[in-house]
């Protein structure tokens, strides 16, 4: 491929920002266009002078008047998305020149190269099939408030793309290429008119619809496609056949689940979810089966068939009409049940064997009778949706933090004059909780419900399970235990499900966060593993779940990554002992101090072993757009995904050397202590963190359903990690993925740098650390956080804070470019370099205007147009930043 292969993405960057100054120059007049151009081009000049200066832009930005600011700050944050965007063409150009030359190292890796590894490495066809025959790769997608932009301007923005796709086409004329202009002007004009800021706080249920949308719109095509592209790499390998439905890929979700922190998630909420999904699935299915009704016209059929069907001339299409008309009385029902009308009667489908049955004997019939060229088309693709989403489209995972559980069997255990459970110690509460499973009798009456003990609280809980029992486990996936400490934390979830008369239990699945939890991890295992009950519950497979947000939130970055590393090795090494399959479940966000980081880099980065064929991974706001938001890129990213877990399973990496992890030890320890002697005994540190950055403000964004903390006041240990991130984020000082870091490894090079340069070349846990910081110091800008507190503070304290946060983010970058020996930041990553150079002079003008609209606002009562304005800054810098918690 040419050299320049990002020259489409700047042909398209500028043709973008053309279209966009077009509809300015229309829509807003030529002085608002003069004005937005010439704030540009003076951050462009200031940019170009290698570090950004204010000034100017102050001058051209103080005089404008409240309006005149509000579409300044559209402008720029129009331009953004419309950057973001043509980066998001791009990567379906790039996957396409992947298909074409697999072997350029300018392109990601895919399924083709690692079965080309694993046959140089000498591993059998055999063993390569028998991995990919029990692969399970779980993506589970989650409602987390990261998501700023409008489903309304998405939408604008996919056709958009879609006319871009149009506009590469070799073959257009001049007249051709000028009407897709004109429909991309069209609809830039039409994104202009759109207000971009969501007025109203959407519902878990528009979180879960939302989700829904993902999956009806990309992901429903994305799955076959993805799969007929994996299933012709196969082949090409000469690998041994699989099932022809086969898929490795299933999809869960939190959105009307995760009810940690979140009051708006009830049990009537998860009932109203889970019904929706049933009437969104049968919906497509019957859209599938209305096409294969089309088709199938034939008369050649199997005896196994036409003993179904009798004698016919279209036996095909006599059975697809009874499976058109279940589909049909599943469809009303859910509805009915959505909206509390009464229940049509009909034959419905309970389960997604009965609708695999009747297509899988259609799959036969076809086969048999010489048709399989046929089976391989539609059906094929139908059957494996049904194998990746089954009748419920997701499975819907149940998050509830552990305290709440032990409440309510406190309440159990009172109510029945056994004494406070909370007071017991963890051998009784185990020794009670274990006999309780073990009995037949039911543990507590309906009289309970109505006694003072079952306080609403404690209702909800018992409410939830019992939801579990009448929903039953096809559309349920895991139920996680936040905070999950003791093995008395798991052991009470079964209990309480118990109670609640479910007969096929969801698998409990404990949630390690903090610091201190992931250090305890294998503790808490090892303890329910030497209980026989549980061991044997459990027999088939344990998951647990590794945090990444609240353990960076309290340990920092590095800290964080060191103690999951530790724990996932641990937690697989005990597994491995009692032969019990172990899937790790990572709770990763999009920001790097969230544990983002692409595919293969992530799983590889993991601990030997620990991945084994199976991971479930989360996949959060923004994220699920960036990756899953158009079919082909979607099919890509799964792809992506197996292939990494393949290799990560059959080439995992080398266990780390016994003074590497001497080393991770040291750097930890001064990661640990300087990045907690800021955030905990820093007394500045909240103060500075509400007043020079918008974290306050945030709360006026109408992102998700859930609060910004799980208490309200409080300081930094009461915020959620989200909005923890997302506020550094917001003024470019990205603290949570740096702090505590540079002074580890100014550590490391004073004392063992040759160990530390070793580290960064051959382990790729560190070399995934090194590149995710490089990554993100790329888009930290001092001299950009400054801004905020020179306009928002003259407290000489925060002022104080300010300098020496900028300073150890300064030595952070000497000692990363020591450490590489790059003398700038992503000078191995150019394409990402020039992406946020791009970006730089049209986020600067939004970071001074969101100081400013902070400023007048916080001395104002009430300003809907200057409110309107901050929310368009918070919106614009998250596109330009391409993430935000």
């Amino acid at each position: 491929m040419d050299q320049d292969q990002n020259a489409p993405l700047r042909e398209d960057v500028r043709l973008l920002g053309e279209e966009l100054g077009a509809v300015l120059r229309e829509q807003a007049g030529e002085q608002l266009f003069d004005t937005v151009e010439t704030i540009r081009q003076a951050a462009v000049e200031s940019r170009s002078h290698g570090e950004m200066q204010g000034g100017r832009l102050r001058e051209l930005l103080d005089p404008l008047d409240d309006p005149t600011l509000l579409e300044v700050a559209r402008a720029f944050s129009q331009f953004l998305n419309l950057a973001n965007l043509a980066e998001q063409r791009h990567r379906e150009r790039l996957r396409r020149h992947h298909q074409r030359f697999p072997g350029d190292p300018d392109t990601d890796r895919g399924l083709r190269q690692v079965l080309a590894e694993l046959k140089k490495a000498n591993v059998s066809q055999d063993k390569v099939r028998e991995v990919l025959q029990d692969l399970s790769v779980e993506l589970v997608l989650t409602a987390h408030p990261t998501e700023v932009t409008r489903r309304t301007l998405i939408r604008k923005y996919d056709q958009m793309a879609d006319l871009l796709a149009e506009l590469d086409r070799p073959d257009l004329n001049d007249e051709e290429a000028e009407n897709l202009r004109r429909h991309l002007r069209e609809q830039i004009l039409s994104a202009w008119s759109t207000d971009e800021i969501r007025r109203e706080r959407p519902t878990p249920v528009d979180e879960a619809k939302w989700g829904f949308a993902t999956i009806e719109q990309s992901l429903w095509h994305a799955v076959p496609q993805g799969m007929r592209e994996i299933e012709s790499e196969l082949k090409l390998a000469g690998l041994p056949d699989l099932p022809s439905d086969w898929v490795p890929i299933r999809f869960a979700s939190w959105m009307g689940g995760d009810r940690d922190g979140n009051p708006n998630v009830t049990h009537k909420v998860t009932r109203q979810v889970l019904t929706l999904a049933r009437w969104m699935a049968a919906d497509l299915y019957l859209r599938d089966v209305e096409n294969l009704l089309a088709d199938l016209s034939m008369h050649r059929a199997s005896d196994e068939l036409l003993a179904r069907t009798g004698p016919s001339t279209e036996p095909y299409r006599l059975l697809l009409r009874a499976v058109r008309d279940r589909l049909r009385n599943t469809r009303a029902l859910m509805e009915a049940r959505v909206n509390g009308s009464a229940e049509p009667e009909g034959d419905i489908y309970s389960s997604g064997s009965e609708l695999y049955e009747e297509l899988s004997l259609i799959d036969r019939s076809l086969r048999e009778v010489g048709l399989a060229a046929i089976a391989e088309g539609q059906l094929k693709d139908t059957l494996r949706r049904l194998n990746c989403f089954g009748i419920t489209l997701l499975r819907l995972d149940i998050r509830q933090e552990s305290t709440r559980h032990a409440d309510a069997v406190d309440a159990i255990t009172r109510y029945l004059d056994l004494g406070s459970y909370a007071d017991w110690g963890e051998k009784v509460k185990q020794k009670f909780l274990l006999a309780e499973l073990e009995s037949r009798r039911p543990l507590v009456d309906k009289a309970f419900f109505d006694s003072e003990f079952c306080t609403p609280e404690v209702r909800e809980v018992l409410e939830t399970c019992r939801v579990i029992a009448e929903q039953g486990p096809e559309g349920l996936g895991a139920y996680v235990i936040s905070m999950a400490r003791t093995s008395s934390d798991v052991l009470a979830v079964m209990l309480l499900q118990k109670i609640a008369g479910v007969s096929e239990p969801m698998r409990v699945v404990p949630l390690f966060e903090t610091l201190d939890d992931l250090d305890n991890a294998f503790d808490t295992m090892s303890a329910l593993l030497e209980i026989p009950f549980y061991r044997e519950r459990v027999r088939e497979g344990q998951e647990v779940m590794i945090g990444y947000s609240d353990s960076a939130k309290d340990a920092g970055f590095l800290g964080a990554a060191w103690a999951q590393f530790r724990a996932q090795e641990s937690l697989t090494g005990i597994f491995r002992e009692h032969n019990i399959p172990l899937t790790l479940f990572h709770g990763r966000g999009g920001s790097i101090s969230r544990g983002g980081s692409p595919t293969r880099m992530s799983l590889l980065s993991q601990p030997p072993g620990s991945v084994a064929g199976r991971i479930r991974v989360t996949e959060q706001g923004e994220m699920i757009r960036f990756k899953y938001g158009r079919p082909s890129v979607a099919a890509y990213n799964l792809e992506q995904y197996v292939a990494a877990t393949l290799e990560a399973t059959l080439l995992p990496p080398a266990e780390p050397r016994p003074e590497w992890r001497a080393q991770m030890d040291q750097l930890t320890d001064v990661s640990v202590r300087a990045y907690r002697e800021v955030v905990q005994d820093d007394p500045a540190l909240v103060s500075y963190l509400r007043t020079v950055t918008p974290e306050t403000e945030l709360s006026r964004l109408a992102l998700g359903s859930r609060p910004a903390r799980r208490k309200p006041g409080g300081g930094v240990e009461t915020l959620r990690a989200i909005p923890w991130v997302f506020a550094w984020t917001q003024m470019r000082l990205m603290l949570p993925a740096w702090l505590g870091t540079g002074a580890a490894l100014e550590n490391g090079l004073a004392h063992a740098p040759d160990t530390l340069r070793a580290m960064s070349d051959q382990w790729p846990f560190f070399q995934t650390v090194v590149d995710m910081l490089e990554m993100v110091l790329a888009k930290s800008d001092p001299r950009v956080a400054s801004w905020y507190e020179e306009r928002l503070t003259d407290d000489p304290e925060l002022q104080r804070l300010g300098k020496e946060l900028r300073s150890r983010l300064s030595r952070t970058v000497d000692a990363l470019g020591q450490l590489t020996g790059r003398e700038s930041l992503l000078d191995n990553n150019p394409v990402m370099r020039w992406s946020i150079r791009v970006r730089d002079p049209y986020t600067d003008p939004l970071h001074l205007l969101q100081a400013e609209l902070m400023d007048r606002l916080r001395h104002r009562e009430e300003d809907p147009e200057l409110e309107s304005a901050l929310m368009v800054t918070i919106a614009g810098i998250a596109a330009g930043m391409r993430n935000t918690g």
